[in-house]
């Protein structure tokens, strides 16, 4: 998968940007499922068709992973051609200073700030600007509006991963390696594969509407507790993907949590169990669409999520395929 995972996580891809990103999926699933289409929002919505089993209840089960990174925009631009910007999405100031930022042309820009009043002064984003090499105003090929993603190439650590955007192309690739790997199931599978998630899950709430499904599963990233003085939290890298039973936006269904676990420990797959005090999922928004739908979320743990540089673990990954591929395979138990 390290190809595909090192493909998507260099493409260029904020919120309401999710073009190039949702290109290359379509190239590397559209053999694996039945159908295809691109809503009117920009989600993606792949059908794998279901095979009727005797004695199986068939459902319409539908996966969720965000195609949307967070970026930032131009919102001012000086006379010397400095560009003033906001963010998309949950960016922090303490992670941008001195970054590098690509336009969707491939220009460039660098992060720099006004001098600060005192030298340990906390950075502050209002007072922070890009710099892309310009002359003066005249110069210059950008303006209000345009949106940059931060620049950072995949980098193969071995037994762990780094990169931009894990958050959440990780749960891209696993999707599309899940569609891979499903030889056949009872059930009417939909990957879906949505747009603006860091903005407010809005490609979910429309593609929940769309598809309809019976039970859902979102595939995202959470924090871990494993780094030194890490705020506690049972979430470690290597231990298994984890499967959410809450964090601030909802309570995953009971069903589905328990139907995750029982399979993981039939199958041998290591997890964990993931209470995430801040943010929330693609899950949330299905989880209260229509009337209603059982929804859970099956996590990557992942280091300085919503930085330049985040961090995975490889088997985590696999085993998360593993055990949707498992999920998929058999009837669901909501018990």
């Amino acid at each position: 998968m390290k190809e595909l995972i090192k493909e998507l996580t260099e493409a260029f891809g904020p919120s309401g940007n999710e073009d190039a990103v949702r290109e290359i999926i379509k190239k590397h699933v559209a053999e694996h499922v039945d159908e295809v289409r691109v809503d009117p929002l920009g989600n993606l919505i792949t059908l794998k068709k279901g095979k009727p089993k005797s004695g199986v209840q068939s459902r319409k089960i539908m996966l969720a992973a965000h195609m949307d990174e967070i970026g930032v925009i131009i919102s001012y631009v000086d006379d010397k051609g400095f560009l003033r910007f906001t963010r998309v999405g949950g960016v922090f100031p303490l992670t941008l200073l001195g970054s590098r930022v690509v336009f969707a042309d491939g220009s460039t820009g660098v992060i720099g700030r006004e001098k600060p009043e005192k030298r340990d002064e906390f950075p502050r984003m209002d007072k922070m600007y890009i710099d892309v090499g310009a002359v003066d105003k005249e110069h210059l090929n950008r303006k209000v509006g345009d949106v940059a993603a931060f620049v950072r190439p995949f980098v193969d650590l071995g037994q762990r991963l780094t990169a931009k955007a894990f958050d959440d192309r990780i749960g891209c690739a696993i999707l599309l390696q899940t569609a891979l790997e499903l030889k056949t199931t009872p059930h009417d599978v939909y990957f879906v594969f949505t747009v603006q998630e860091e903005v407010g899950l809005r490609g979910a709430l429309t593609s929940a509407f769309g598809v309809e499904p019976d039970v859902a599963i979102a595939v995202d990233v959470t924090l871990t507790g494993d780094t030194p003085e890490a705020h506690p939290m049972a979430v470690s890298l290597g231990a298994g993907p984890a499967i959410k039973v809450k964090d601030r936006g909802m309570l995953a269904h009971s069903g589905v949590k328990n139907w995750m676990a029982n399979t993981a420990e039939r199958l041998g797959v290591p997890y964990q169990f993931e209470v995430l005090e801040g943010g929330t999922t693609d899950a949330m928004a299905i989880q209260t669409s229509r009337a209603g739908v059982a929804a859970g979320v099956l996590s990557i743990p992942c280091r300085y999520v919503h930085s330049p540089s985040e961090m995975v673990d490889y088997d985590d990954v696999q085993n998360a395929v593993k055990l949707l591929v498992g999920l998929l395979s058999g009837p669901v138990d909501l018990g």
